[in-house]
């Protein structure tokens, strides 16, 4: 088990490889999501367990909508379960919030998703950030404008901007910012995720698909990041 005292306070995952998995097994897509659905609740599980403070899944991106609407369906489908779910784990205190533009979804998921929220509100266990109709770009275009209609209604100067102006109302508003993403499944880019928070974060790619990501590539992972010299800028 990794030291605590070389753990990132905030971990970001990039769910890769679902689609890919499914395809070698001969099966169709959405089993590869139903897999990595699993491996979702044991990362969770395990990074909570570890003492990790802040963990943000890239569970859904604002382009995705751009895939088969079966595979679509199966994956709005997972996350009503998992909604369903969310009580039968009260005991882990793993405090959970949505991140993204939530008004695309149904009434039902955007209720189911209130009541989540609000019933792990005073947890204080793992804080899981779970992004759907998630766009790094877009969230910092929703943070300008908001600052802009701030300014134009003289509640705000030019001059006070600053990066934590924008930080301050980003979804991820009074969160560190990410320290380490991880992206399994062999590709190596960002995807539009945590653009603004990943300033300074380390990056790890592995070859592993996510339905077959364990407690073992985190420790992996962390023990990665235990080794990086994180400077900032500096010497």
């Amino acid at each position: 088990m990794p030291q605590k005292d070389v753990l990132p306070s905030h971990i970001g995952i990039i769910m890769d490889g679902n689609g890919r998995w499914a395809k070698k097994r001969g099966l169709p897509r959405k089993a590869g999501h139903k897999i990595g659905a699993t491996a979702f609740r044991k990362t969770v599980r395990y990074a909570n367990k570890l003492g990790i403070k802040y963990l943000t899944i890239y569970a859904f991106s604002t382009e995705n909508w751009k895939r088969p609407e079966d595979e679509i369906k199966a994956i709005i489908e997972l996350l009503r379960n998992y909604l369903n779910d969310a009580k039968n784990y009260k005991s882990e205190n793993v405090k959970t919030r949505f991140i993204g533009d939530l008004s695309v979804f149904d009434d039902d998921i955007l209720k189911k998703i209130a009541d989540c929220e609000e019933e792990s509100s005073n947890f204080t266990g793992l804080t899981l950030n779970i992004a759907i109709n998630y766009g790094g770009q877009n969230e910092i275009l929703n943070a300008v404008k908001l600052i802009s209609k701030e300014v134009s209604e003289n509640k705000l100067s030019v001059d006070e901007i600053t990066t934590q102006t924008i930080a301050d109302r980003l979804y991820t508003r009074g969160q560190p910012d990410v320290d380490l993403i991880i992206r399994p499944s062999g590709e190596q880019r960002l995807s539009n995720f945590l653009t603004f928070q990943s300033a300074y974060a380390e990056f790890i790619f592995m070859d592993t698909l996510w339905p077959d990501f364990n407690e073992k590539c985190l420790d992996k992972a962390l023990a990665e990041f235990a080794k990086r010299n994180r400077r900032f800028g500096g010497i």
